[in-house]
């Protein structure tokens, strides 16, 4: 099913605050735990003065900006409420022009027809959303449809996070990739950007499962794109190395993970696109 936002024409702030406590804001399952009293946890002082410094936000911005927001960006600046501010309004600037809660699944279809990213129908351990990642599957070269399809994904894994959670793991697939299928530079750079300074604190680990040693040359140039928080959450793994196989046993049951990760399972398999795309509710 594709993202689907819906929006109440009244934008006073009485409206959006009495829409914040309906259950079903936006007519979708909404992250009701970031609008959760953050009064008892640490440095709430902060998110109180990051807040005043953003002065009055109406409408989406509004809606946008809950104390877990002001968190997770606060987080990703080390709690420099001017730097955190300067970082946020940039986020405010981009999503009122690249209007990613628009984004519809016709949109971005042909991207998704290989499955080389999608929503997993599972979880970690810690119950958090997955993305599956397979590059290999590279089906496109269009740069723009490439960053907004991975931008719905983002968007749609966010809705979907259980109560509480707030980070999704990455799981990179590299069958099959190989130099000749890889995404431009340009567009691995772009996707950096957008995670890192769009949705910040959002990624709690990417593994990257048997990259081939050809890969090496192409991450020398992508790891200068990340920050050092992202970079401390790229974890390699590789199947014949138990030292690494257990990065993955921490962080999954093998049961439900995928045979293509090392795991047991084998309904998480890509089967076609519209079977996925109906499970992303």
């Amino acid at each position: 099913m594709p993202l689907v936002f819906i929006f109440d024409r009244d934008y006073t702030v009485s409206g959006i605050r009495r829409r914040r406590a309906d259950a079903n804001m936006f007519g979708r399952k909404h992250n009701s735990h970031d609008d959760q009293d953050h009064a008892a946890l640490p440095h709430q002082e902060k998110v109180e003065e990051l807040r005043a410094a953003l002065g009055p936000l109406s409408g989406r911005s509004f809606m946008f900006c809950t104390d877990a927001c002001l968190r997770r960006y606060l987080e990703a600046r080390n709690w420099n409420v001017d730097e955190s501010k300067k970082m946020l309004e940039e986020t405010l600037e981009w999503r009122a022009a690249y209007k990613p809660e628009e984004i519809r699944w016709p949109e971005v279809a042909t991207e998704g027809e290989t499955g080389k990213v999608y929503r997993a129908d599972f979880h970690d351990r810690e119950g958090r959303s997955v993305l599956v990642l397979r590059p290999g599957r590279q089906n496109t070269c269009s740069h723009g449809s490439q960053l907004r399809h991975l931008v719905y994904l983002l968007e749609n894994a966010i809705i979907n996070l259980p109560q509480g959670q707030e980070q999704m793991v990455w799981l990179i697939d590299f069958t099959g990739w190989s130099l000749s299928n890889s995404v431009p530079i340009k567009t691995a750079r772009e996707t950096a950007n957008v995670l890192q300074s769009h949705y910040p604190e959002r990624l709690a680990a990417a593994f990257l499962y048997n990259p081939p040693r050809i890969f090496e040359s192409f991450w020398k140039i992508v790891k200068y794109f990340l920050d050092p928080k992202t970079f401390e959450k790229v974890k390699f793994v590789y199947p014949k190395k138990e030292e690494s196989m257990g990065l993955l046993r921490k962080s999954f049951d093998f049961q439900i993970l995928p045979e293509a990760f090392g795991g047991e399972s084998n309904l998480g398999k890509y089967t076609n696109q519209l079977s996925i795309n109906a499970s992303q509710k």
